[in-house]
C-alpha cells in the first residue's frame, strides 16, 4: 500500500501530522509513506523512521502555477493507493484530486467533500488529555482502521553527534549541564501571540528567583530587538542569569539544545509542541484567542498551560471566537502574570522534586 499525508502548515501542524505516519506503520508494515511539508519544515521531522520519502513543497511551487503544475503530475505519477489530506486547502484539494487515489480523506467541507471519498467531520470537544489536534487528525486514520493508543505522541529524532555537539556548545559558553536550564519562548509567531513584553519580564524574574537556574532565549537574529526589549524589562538580577546571546542558529541546533535544558516556559507555538516531543516539560502561556482545547497537548504535571479563559471566563461570555483576535491587545493586558504565579512556582516545584526523586 502506498499512502501519502499532506501537511503544508507551520512546525507545529507538520510535526504533530508527523504522528499519523507511526500509527499507519504499525497497522501496514509493509506500506510505503511519503508526506508533502512545506520546505521550511523539513529539519523538524528530520530522521523520522516511519517516512519514507519527503515531497517538499517549495516557495517556487507556491507562487508558479507551472511549477505547481509539474508538482501535481509527480504527485500523479505515484499512483497512492490513499491519500491523507491534513491541510485541507485549495492546494492540498487539488493534490488530493489529481492524485486520482481510490481512497482520499480530508476533514468535511461543504464544498470539497466531493473530491474525497472520505470527507470526515471533526470534533469540537476533546476526549483526551492528547487533545483536538492530534484527536482529529487520527480522525482522518478511522476509515483505514486505526484509533489512537495511548503512547501516540509526536517524536522528535536528534542524532547522538547532534546532542554531543550541542552539550559542548553550550559548555563552551560557560552554560554548567549540571545546573538548572531554561529555555524561553520569549516570542509567538506573531504579535498576536505574543505575551506582552513587560509582563514575560515579570515572568522571567519569577522563574529566576524560584529556580536560581540559567536562562537562554529563543529567537532569531531578525527578533533580536524584540528579545532584547524584554530582557532590557527584567530586573537586573535575572539578566545575570540569562545567556542572552547563546541560542541555536538554525531549528535542528535549537532542537539539540532544548534536549539539554530542564524546561521549556512562554509562549505557545511550534517552541513548545518541538519541546513536548522531545520529552522536555513545558510551561505554556496560551494567546487568550488560541482555543486551548485544541493545543493544549498531553497536559500534566510535566506540562502545564494557562488561558485568560483559566481565570476570566466572563471576559468570554456571549462572545463568538471570529471577534476573539480583534480584542488581543485588551485581553492580553487582562492577563496579568499574577493570576498564573502560583501554577509557576507549582510547576518549578514539581521540576525541582523530580530532579532530586
Amino acid at each position: 500500500m502506498k499512502i501519502l499525508v499532506i501537511q503544508q502548515k507551520m512546525i507545529g501542524d507538520v510535526l504533530t501530522t508527523a504522528l499519523l505516519f507511526e500509527a499507519l506503520k504499525r497497522k501496514y508494515p509493509k506500506s510505503e509513506l511519503h508526506y508533502v511539508i512545506n520546505s521550511n519544515t523539513e529539519a523538524v521531522i528530520r530522521h523520522n523512521p516511519f517516512i519514507d520519502k519527503l515531497l517538499m513543497y517549495t516557495p517556487e511551487i507556491q507562487s508558479q502555477k507551472s511549477d505547481f503544475y509539474k508538482f501535481l503530475k509527480v504527485i500523479r505519477s505515484e499512483n497512492y493507493d490513499v491519500v491523507i489530506d491534513a491541510y485541507s486547502k485549495l492546494s492540498s484539494n487539488l493534490m488530493s484530486f489529481y492524485s486520482r487515489a481510490k481512497m482520499r480523506i480530508s476533514k468535511r467541507k461543504w464544498y470539497t467533500s466531493w473530491i474525497y471519498t472520505h470527507p470526515i467531520h471533526y470534533k469540537s470537544e476533546r476526549r483526551t488529555s492528547a487533545g483536538l489536534a492530534i484527536e482529529n487528525r487520527f480522525q482522518l486514520l478511522e476509515p483505514l482502521s486505526i484509533a489512537l493508543a495511548p503512547n501516540d505522541k509526536p517524536k522528535i529524532y536528534l542524532t547522538a553527534d547532534e546532542t554531543n555537539d550541542s552539550g559542548k556548545f553550550l559548555s563552551d559558553n560557560k552554560i554548567d549541564l549540571k545546573m538548572p536550564l531554561f529555555m524561553i519562548a520569549v516570542l509567538g509567531s506573531g504579535s498576536s501571540k505574543t505575551y506582552p513584553s513587560k509582563y514575560m519580564a515579570e515572568v522571567l524574574n519569577t522563574l529566576a528567583s524560584e529556580s536560581k537556574g540559567q536562562i537562554l532565549f529563543n529567537y532569531i537574529p531578525k527578533q533580536e530587538q524584540e528579545a532584547r526589549e524584554i530582557f532590557d524589562l527584567c530586573s537586573a538580577e535575572t539578566q545575570k542569569q540569562i545567556f542572552f546571546d547563546v541560542y541555536g542558529r538554525d531549528l535542528r541546533s535549537f532542537l539539540a539544545i532544548v534536549h539539554h535544558c530542564d524546561a521549556l516556559i512562554g509562549n505557545e507555538g511550534g517552541a513548545i509542541n518541538m519541546a513536548k516531543a522531545l520529552n522536555i516539560p513545558t510551561f505554556t502561556i496560551f494567546s487568550p484567542w488560541i482555543d486551548k482545547a485544541t493545543w493544549s497537548i498531553f497536559e500534566n504535571e510535566h506540562n502545564v498551560s494557562v488561558h485568560l479563559k483559566d481565570f476570566q471566563p466572563d471576559f468570554y461570555a456571549n462572545m463568538h471566537e471570529s471577534n476573539m483576535k480583534s480584542r488581543t491587545d485588551e485581553a492580553y493586558q487582562m492577563f496579568k502574570p499574577q493570576l498564573f504565579e502560583n501554577q509557576l512556582k507549582s510547576f518549578l516545584n514539581h521540576l525541582s522534586l523530580q530532579e532530586h526523586a
